[in-house]
């Protein structure tokens, strides 16, 4: 009964939190304004491969070890969000891969899909705040008194399904803003508002 208490608590905790705007959700908006939910998906998987191993990371201490080697962030940090900004940049000049074609020309180069993944990995991974609150708020819920495994699997296959489902909800709500945009007939205009977007989570995991 206790567990199911505590379940009672962590759930709805978790996934207020992921459901809050944040660097993952911006960059899911963004992918399903430019790229649509379907091909976003490769980018999630990325993130949440990221989110399970920060969480594990967390409970087994090595978000310890990082905190006493910062340049290892640093390292990811300003190079993930200076290639976040790069791509923001080639979207708002509507080149790249990302980018809608103004010509609707389907012979233009498709983002790969091992791309999409390292930028939702990467994105994940180097996000201090996400550290530090797995580290703050995931090891209550561990009883040490009993084995840990088990019980971190079950908390991390929870996270990981509430963090799929606002990724979703977040590429979802871009894929609808892209309709909106695209039956107005400015394509442009889509392209620089999903690069300002990218451009902002590339700034924001930087200098966080």
């Amino acid at each position: 009964m206790a567990d199911l208490t505590l379940l009672a608590v962590f759930v709805p905790t978790f996934f207020f939190v992921s459901l809050t705007p944040g660097l993952c959700m911006t960059l899911a908006l963004t992918m399903g304004m430019t790229i649509g939910v379907r091909k976003t998906l490769w980018m999630m998987t990325g993130e949440l491969l990221g989110v399970g191993l920060v969480a594990a990371s967390a409970v087994m201490g090595v978000a310890a070890i990082l905190t006493q080697s910062p340049e290892l962030f640093l390292i990811l940090k300003y190079g993930g969000g200076a290639y976040l900004a790069y791509l923001g940049v080639q979207l708002w000049l509507s080149k790249g891969r990302m980018a809608l074609r103004l010509d609707d020309d389907n012979a233009a180069p498709q983002p790969r899909r091992g791309e999409l993944a390292l930028q939702g990995f990467i994105t994940a991974i180097s996000n201090p705040k996400a550290w530090a609150f797995m580290v703050a708020l995931l090891p209550p819920f561990i009883d040490l008194e009993r084995a840990v495994a088990p019980q971190l699997a079950i908390l991390v296959a929870l996270i990981l399904v509430m963090e799929f489902v606002c990724l979703v909800i977040y590429a979802s709500g871009g894929k609808t803003l892209r309709k909106f945009l695209q039956n107005s007939g400015n394509v442009r205009l889509l392209n620089r508002v999903a690069g300002s977007l990218m451009v902002g989570v590339g700034g924001w995991l930087a200098f966080l």
